[in-house]
């Protein structure tokens, strides 16, 4: 996910690059919006508005799709998102006290990147690791049974490991 933002222009070019193989027709919003988000590591209003235009949807439509799944972000987030699992299973287990811990430790509070936009915090609703609660994954990672000195230690890990240009 690239660091800098696009200028219009660039990501209108972007946008016609992923959809060139894709026929305009509604079932291929998500797989559009799925190569926008890699691609760009967020869905812009820009992006919502051509897809809209190209699948010929309303942009309260595309909005709501953005909306609904929790793998789309409208804005960029740091170079490395930091998932805490907040379900059921998780909170039996420590994942608020887990939260907290994190929050004061990365000095932001869910849903918010640190201040040199390398680290996003965010809560979700299950990681598929219920058993091994709580749980959080660092980019493509998941890690069970996460204490607070297990968290920082990854958390330092990746702001250590993970260079994004």
């Amino acid at each position: 996910m690239p660091h800098h933002s696009l200028e219009a222009h660039e990501e209108l070019a972007v946008l016609d690059e992923l959809l060139v193989d894709l026929a305009p027709d509604a079932e291929h919003l998500l797989p559009f919006l799925h190569r926008v988000q890699e691609r760009l590591g967020h869905v812009s209003p820009a992006a919502i508005r051509y897809a809209a235009h190209a699948f010929n949807l309303s942009r309260a439509e595309v909005f709501g799709v953005v909306t609904f799944y929790g793998d789309f972000r409208e804005a960029r987030a740091g170079d490395t998102v930091v998932q805490l699992c907040m379900a059921e299973a998780c909170q039996a287990v420590g994942c608020r006290e887990l939260a907290a811990h994190a929050e004061r430790s990365l000095g932001v509070p869910l849903g918010t990147t640190t201040g040199d936009g390398r680290l996003h915090l965010e809560a979700v609703y299950c990681l598929g690791n219920c058993a091994l609660g709580p749980s959080v994954r660092i980019a493509d990672d998941i890690h069970g049974r996460v204490t607070a000195a297990v968290f920082d230690r990854l958390v330092a890990m990746a702001a250590t490991t993970r260079s994004i240009p």
